[in-house]
């Protein structure tokens, strides 16, 4: 005769084979669910790839924009901060030179000028004295007026 513990015994290993079975059934309904709308899923896939692409592509693009625009706006400062640093590095040359050429007496532009409008002021009253010749121009100030012309733009660039 059976047992009370052997019939218990019995029917959970019915229930574990009916469960075993249940499960393989649903394992088998889903592979044969995924066979039939599997193609359906690989598109609706393809087409959210497709659009995370493309958001992705669209981030990438305005972060390499900004990063250009950065960069360009870098170059821009820099390229002022050199033009500055430029400007004053020939201030101080100029100056230098200056300096230099007045320690050798070297007259300066405003000598120069002041030179020219005595020359130009004397060949006024030489005009006016009756009887006078008019002054006739020298080789020396033929050579003298481009020097004072080159002398006085340096007076005024500095």
């Amino acid at each position: 005769m059976a047992t009370q513990d052997d019939d218990s015994n019995g029917k959970a290993a019915d229930r574990i084979k009916d469960s075993a079975q249940q499960i393989w059934l649903a394992g088998l309904g889903a592979f044969a669910k995924m066979q039939q709308e599997g193609s359906k899923a690989f598109e609706a896939l393809v087409k959210d790839g497709a659009g995370m692409q493309k958001k992705t592509q669209q981030a990438a693009e305005e972060t390499l924009a900004q990063a250009q625009q950065r960069m360009s706006g870098f170059a821009s400062e820099f390229g002022t901060k050199a033009a500055g640093q430029w400007g004053k590095l020939e201030n101080i040359f100029e100056d230098r030179v200056a300096r230099a050429l007045e320690k050798l007496g070297a007259p300066t532009a405003a000598d120069m000028a002041a030179l020219q409008a005595r020359v130009e002021a004397l060949e006024a009253q030489l005009k006016k004295q009756p009887g006078a010749a008019a002054p006739r121009k020298t080789t020396a100030r033929k050579a003298a007026a481009p020097a004072a012309k080159k002398t006085l733009r340096r007076s005024k660039a500095g």
